[in-house]
């Protein structure tokens, strides 16, 4: 049987309400950039999030269909609208104005954030507050129950100094993962993942302990993500929100993706030689980090091959220089001729793979 989600005191819920209007405006306007079949596994999981079941239950086809055609239905109403303001305690707030409406929310164990993700997506979430930890100059929040989401629902995201850790949207990225992978259980890297987890025996706690490994992960990942703006500055910013909805926008975040683990993730990842880790971090890769980085790939089969983490090594190393230099090649180009220098831009991408 499906829990129903814990509803939150009036004022609260109030809240909530209004910021999962604007998760769904967002998802109005921007559902239609996945592929058919990413979109409906998406929606399964956004089903038994706001439903309430469990990973392991199986869905009911018809509730979710009707699901389905409703939300669709609502999307279409909302696709022209923009953000709502969020109130609370009597006072209006801009919904990008994470900083001011965490502190409103301090009282509560509440966590809220607003910003934007890949294709210029708006995302916003609501959450309980798990804990706040600082490393150096970071402050680092963990959220747990999810109050208010939207599809895309990423599990983590850093700003202003600030990162943001999803737990219970990275558990049902895990999850999705593993059906994704059930289907025809190809020997890859997403399978050597699970193979370190008893996801067959006891797969709620398999999820659980994947979980607590991959929160570190993506802790890493983030703060590389800031190590590495801190390095490129607010031209790089410039750059990426003049580009079009592009092959060319999935390289250029492709490259700092690259930059910010050689940065931080792959030399902890590498150090510690963790298997569970390293394999779900090769699987994580996006189709285009593996076509641009095809070195880091061959050190990696070496690696699982031959147990010698030399090649991995040795891919920390030059990798921080090189993504440092391609970046900086690509803002150049760009602020030299802007548009014109899109095609040089991609040629770049293509001709400096490591």
């Amino acid at each position: 049987m499906p829990v129903p989600q814990t509803r939150l005191p009036d004022t609260l819920q109030s809240f909530r309400d209004r910021v999962q209007h604007n998760c769904h405006i967002s998802d109005a306007q921007h559902a239609s950039d996945f592929t058919m079949c990413v979109y409906l596994l998406k929606m399964r999981e956004y089903f038994r999030w706001e439903k309430g079941y469990d990973f392991t239950a199986a869905l009911p086809h018809k509730e979710v269909g009707d699901w389905l055609a409703d939300r669709e239905n609502l999307w279409e109403q909302l696709g022209d609208e923009d953000f709502s303001a969020l109130e609370l305690h009597g006072r209006e707030y801009d919904p990008f104005d994470t900083e001011a409406i965490n502190e409103a929310l301090q009282p509560h164990r509440l966590l809220y954030s607003a910003g934007y993700g890949q294709k210029a997506r708006p995302h916003f979430f609501l959450a309980q507050l798990d804990r706040t930890t600082r490393y150096r100059d970071y402050r680092i929040h963990v959220s747990s129950r999810e109050y208010a989401r939207d599809l895309s629902a990423p599990p983590a995201m850093s700003l202003n100094g600030q990162i943001y850790i999803r737990r219970e949207s990275l558990r049902r990225m895990l999850w999705e993962r593993f059906e994704e992978w059930r289907w025809s259980k190809p020997d890859n890297a997403m399978g050597r993942a699970i193979a370190c987890y008893d996801f067959a025996g006891q797969p709620d706690e398999a999820l659980e302990q994947m979980a607590d490994i991959e929160i570190d992960s993506l802790t890493l990942h983030e703060i590389g993500e800031v190590r590495a703006g801190e390095i490129l500055g607010e031209r790089w910013h410039r750059m990426i929100d003049a580009f079009p909805r592009s092959r060319l926008e999935l390289m250029a975040r492709a490259v700092r993706d690259h930059l910010a683990d050689a940065l931080c993730t792959l030399p902890d990842l590498v150090e510690r030689a963790h298997p569970p880790a390293l394999h779900f971090y090769f699987a994580n890769l996006s189709g285009m980090r593996k076509q641009i980085y095809p070195a880091l790939l061959n050190a990696y089969e070496h690696w699982v091959e031959y147990g010698d983490p030399v090649r991995l090594e040795a891919q920390v190393e030059s990798g921080r220089s090189h993504w440092i230099q391609v970046a900086r090649e690509l803002i150049d180009l760009h602020e030299s001729r802007v548009t014109t220098a899109w095609q040089e831009m991609e040629t770049l991408i293509e001709q400096k793979q490591l």
